[in-house]
C-alpha cells in the first residue's frame, strides 16, 4: 500500500470504531479469565506496554463469563455511540421522522411574485434526502467519506446529495411562487450551534448538506498529466481547483488539500470561495483503501447554513423560482421572526426524512460522528428541552443513572460521538447494551450496529478463510467499533493507537446471544496498518467469542 498517512494524528480520532484496554493480566476470578486462545492475540509484539480491558456476559441473566480489567476506566472512543444512539432511540422511537418546513412571509401576487422573504427551518435532518435509495433506506457505503482524508480514500454514496433541496424547491414553484422579491433565510435555530471537535474548528448546526462537505472525486491519469476531477454538491458557494498530477510510480500517495485539514475554509458566504487541491499520485498504483480509482478526498462546509441558503437558491432556480437576491452572501438570520411563530398557512413546502431507524443505521453503521453529536442534542431537546451540548450532556446523565444504573463516576463523555479523551469502563458499556434489551425498539437499535463480515465499519475485518472454524461468526457479531489516535501524554510527539475498541452482541454457536466490549489502548502507532491489524484482530476476538460460547 503506498500511502502517506496524515501525521497530524487527531484527524485519526474522528474515524470511530474499534476496542479495548488494559493490562493483560488476566481475571482474578479463574471462573472468568479470558480464554488462551483470545489472551495469545492480545499479547502479540504490537501490543507491548499497551492494556487491554474485556468484559463478556450472558445477555439474559447477566452473569459474567470473562473479565478483564472491567472497572478500569479506558478510552472507548466510539463505542460512546452506543449510549447516545440508544437514548435517543428510547426518546424519539424508531418511526419518528423530521420534517423541515419551508415558510413564505408577505403575500403572493398574481404573477406569482413573494413579496417578501423564504424562510427554511432546519429540523436536524442528517441527511435531507441527499443519501435517499429508491427504497427508502439511507445509502451506505463501506468507506464512508466523512474519513476520507483521514483514512485516504472513500467510496461515495450514489443518490445526489441535492436531491431533498431539489424536491422541496419543486415543492415551492407547485405553491404558485415564481419570484422571490426578498431573501432566503435558512433558521436553524432548533438547538445551540456547538464546536465540533477542538481540532476540526467548525461549529455544528441543525442544519446539513452533504454531511457539511464537498467531496472531490478523482480519476486515474497518465503519469505528468493532471488526475481529472469532479466535485459535489456543485454549487457556487464553493468551488475547487485542482493541481493533483501523476508522477513516477515510485512516489507516495502525496494529496494536499488548501486550506490544509484541520482548519477550515472562512470564505463561506463570500463569492469565489474555493479549496485548491494538490500534490502528486504514483502512476500505474491503485489508491489506498479501497484499492482503485476514484480517489476521494473532501473539503468541510465550515457555514452549514450560509451553505445550505446557497444551495437552496439554486435549487430554486433550476425549478423555475427567480430569487432576486444574491445567492452567495451570509445567512441574513436578522430577518427571521421569533422562534415558533410560523403559521401553517404560510407554509409552502416540507422535506419529511426516512424513519429515524435510518438516520440511527446511519450513525452507528458507519461511525458518524457529527451525525451522533446531532442524535445527542435532539434526544436532549426531545428529552428534556436541553438545547446547548452541556445540558444534553446532563441530561443523558441523569438517563443512565435513573434508567440504566449507570453511575457518572463509570465514564467521561464530552460529546455525543466520542470524541477526545472519552473513556468509560466495561461495567458500564455492558450495562447500557443490557438495558436495551427492555427497550420498546431494542430489536432495532442491534440492527443499527455494523455486522461482522457485512456491512459498516466491520465489513472487511476478518479473514474468516484463514480459520474456517470461526466462519459460522459471520452475521452473528453487531457491535460498535471505536478508534483513537493522538499523542502520548508522557513521550511527547510520539503517536500511539490510544484506543481500538469495539462492543455490541453475539449470537453464539450454541444459540445463547451474549454482550461484549474489549478494549486495547496506548498501542505503538505506525501509520494505518496499525489500525488495520488491531481491527482485524479484533474481529478475530469476537469471532472466538462466538466460538467458545
Amino acid at each position: 500500500m503506498k500511502a502517506t498517512i496524515d501525521p497530524r494524528c487527531k484527524r485519526w480520532a474522528a474515524f470511530a470504531a474499534a476496542f479495548i484496554l488494559v493490562s493483560c493480566g488476566g481475571s482474578s476470578n479463574p471462573n472468568t479469565a479470558v480464554p488462551d486462545a483470545i489472551m495469545q492475540i492480545m499479547q502479540k509484539p504490537a501490543y507491548n506496554g499497551a492494556t487491554w480491558a474485556m468484559q463478556v456476559v450472558d445477555l439474559d441473566s447477566g452473569r459474567v463469563i470473562y473479565d478483564l480489567n472491567s472497572s478500569s476506566q479506558v478510552f472507548i472512543a466510539s463505542v460512546r455511540k452506543i449510549f447516545s444512539t440508544g437514548n435517543a432511540l428510547d426518546v424519539l422511537g424508531a418511526q419518528h421522522t423530521h420534517v423541515t418546513p419551508v415558510y413564505k412571509q408577505g403575500t403572493v401576487d398574481a404573477s406569482g411574485a413573494l413579496n417578501g422573504n423564504l424562510i427554511m427551518v432546519a429540523s436536524g435532518d442528517l441527511t435531507m434526502g441527499g443519501r435517499a435509495n429508491p427504497d427508502g433506506t439511507i445509502a451506505l457505503t463501506a468507506f464512508d467519506h466523512n474519513e476520507a482524508d483521514g483514512l485516504g480514500n472513500a467510496i461515495l454514496s450514489t443518490p445526489d446529495p441535492l436531491a431533498g433541496f431539489d424536491a422541496i424547491a419543486a415543492q415551492v414553484a407547485a405553491a404558485g411562487i415564481k419570484t422571490v422579491n426578498g431573501d432566503v433565510v435558512i433558521d436553524d435555530r432548533l438547538f445551540d450551534p456547538f464546536q465540533y471537535r477542538e481540532e476540526e474548528g467548525f461549529d455544528v448546526t441543525p442544519m446539513l448538506v452533504n454531511d457539511d462537505v464537498v467531496d472531490i472525486s478523482f480519476s486515474s491519469s497518465a503519469q505528468g498529466a493532471l488526475l481529472p476531477f469532479n466535485y459535489r454538491p456543485m454549487s457556487a458557494g464553493f468551488s475547487v481547483q485542482s493541481t493533483l498530477a501523476t508522477a513516477a510510480a515510485t512516489t507516495d500517495f502525496a494529496v494536499t488539500l488548501n486550506p490544509d485539514p484541520p482548519a477550515v475554509p472562512l470564505c463561506f458566504g463570500q463569492t469565489n470561495c474555493v479549496g485548491e487541491v494538490g500534490g502528486t499520485v504514483p502512476a500505474g498504483v491503485a489508491p489506498p483503501l479501497t484499492n482503485a480509482y476514484p480517489l476521494v478526498r473532501t473539503f468541510r462546509v465550515s457555514e452549514p447554513s450560509t451553505y445550505a441558503r446557497t444551495v437552496f437558491i439554486e435549487a430554486l432556480a433550476r425549478a423555475g423560482v427567480t430569487v432576486t437576491a444574491a445567492s452567495v452572501e451570509p445567512n441574513p438570520v436578522a430577518l427571521l421572526p421569533a422562534q415558533g411563530s410560523y403559521s401553517s398557512a404560510q407554509q409552502v413546502a416540507q422535506l419529511t426524512s426516512a424513519p429515524y431507524a435510518q438516520d440511527l443505521r446511519f450513525v452507528n453503521k458507519v461511525s458518524y460522528n457529527i451525525g451522533a453529536d446531532v442524535t445527542l442534542m435532539l434526544y436532549g431537546l426531545a428529552k428534556n428541552g436541553s438545547r446547548t451540548m452541556t445540558a444534553a450532556l446532563a441530561t443523558e446523565q441523569s438517563e443512565l443513572s435513573s434508567t440504566f444504573k449507570i453511575s457518572p463516576d463509570q465514564y467521561h463523555f464530552i460529546d455525543g460521538s466520542g470524541g477526545g479523551d472519552t473513556t468509560a469502563n466495561a461495567k458500564a458499556v455492558i450495562a447500557m447494551l443490557r438495558g436495551m434489551q427492555s427497550m420498546p425498539d431494542y430489536a432495532t437499535y442491534v440492527a443499527t450496529l455494523p455486522s461482522l463480515g457485512v456491512d459498516g465499519s466491520l465489513t472487511t475485518v476478518t479473514d474468516f478463510e484463514a480459520d474456517p472454524t470461526l466462519a459460522g461468526a459471520k452475521g452473528q457479531v453487531y457491535a460498535k467499533t471505536g478508534t483513537y489516535v493522538g499523542l502520548s501524554t508522557t513521550t511527547p510527539e510520539v503517536p500511539l493507537l490510544k484506543a481500538q475498541a469495539l462492543a455490541g452482541y453475539i449470537d453464539a454457536k450454541s444459540g445463547r446471544r451474549i454482550a461484549f466490549f474489549m478494549t486495547m489502548n496506548n498501542a505503538v502507532f505506525e501509520g494505518f496498518p496499525t489500525v488495520l491489524n488491531a481491527f482485524q484482530d479484533e474481529g478475530e476476538i469476537a469471532a472466538q467469542l462466538w466460538k467458545l460460547q
